[in-house]
């Protein structure tokens, strides 16, 4: 795990693979003021749950800002020397996108001319969805290849990227 304030990093996986937990334990192991931007919209009853879930992990020491569509606009907010922010997670900012029909290649063009400038060290989690088979509808379909753009896009940007198999990391950047 990196504690330098340099840098960002992404972390992929899948559902339920380690990968919230894997960065967050990156963030506590920076010594940095820490700060959590979640992205996620509680849509029903099991989303409320995992968002509960994450909050009651992480505790009171993390500064919460929740933000589901203006992710650049809250970065740039909170963004400052001695803070690691963690986003957890992309795919659900890509959700959330594509329900406002938001232009995905602007919206991903500005968080990619974001990140060099930051001054916090940036986590990302995501969630890979590129690994299964082929979505029988159109929405999926848009979904997953709007994923795989974000991720190679993040990926590109980032000083170190994970991928989280069974609460694993392999380290495939940096």
């Amino acid at each position: 795990m990196t504690s330098t304030a340099t840098g960002s990093v992404l972390v992929l996986g899948g559902a339920r693979s380690g990968k919230s937990s894997f960065a967050e334990a990156l963030v506590t192991a920076s010594g940095l003021d820490m700060y959590y931007v979640a992205t996620g919209r509680a849509w029903d009853g099991e989303m409320t749950a995992r968002i509960s879930e994450h909050r009651s992990r992480r505790g009171c020491e993390w500064t919460t800002c929740e933000e589901p569509l203006a992710l650049v606009d809250c970065l740039a907010g909170i963004d400052a020397p001695g803070r690691v922010v963690l986003v957890d997670c992309l795919t659900l900012w890509v959700t959330n996108l594509m329900m406002e029909e938001r232009d995905m290649t602007a919206e991903f063009s500005r968080l990619a001319d974001y990140i060099p400038t930051a001054a916090a060290k940036l986590i990302f989690v995501s969630n890979e969805v590129g690994l299964g088979i082929v979505p029988e509808n159109r929405m999926a379909r848009d979904f997953r290849d709007h994923a795989g753009r974000l991720h190679q896009i993040i990926a590109a940007k980032a000083a170190e990227v994970y991928f989280i198999a069974a609460g694993l990391p392999l380290k495939m950047k940096g």
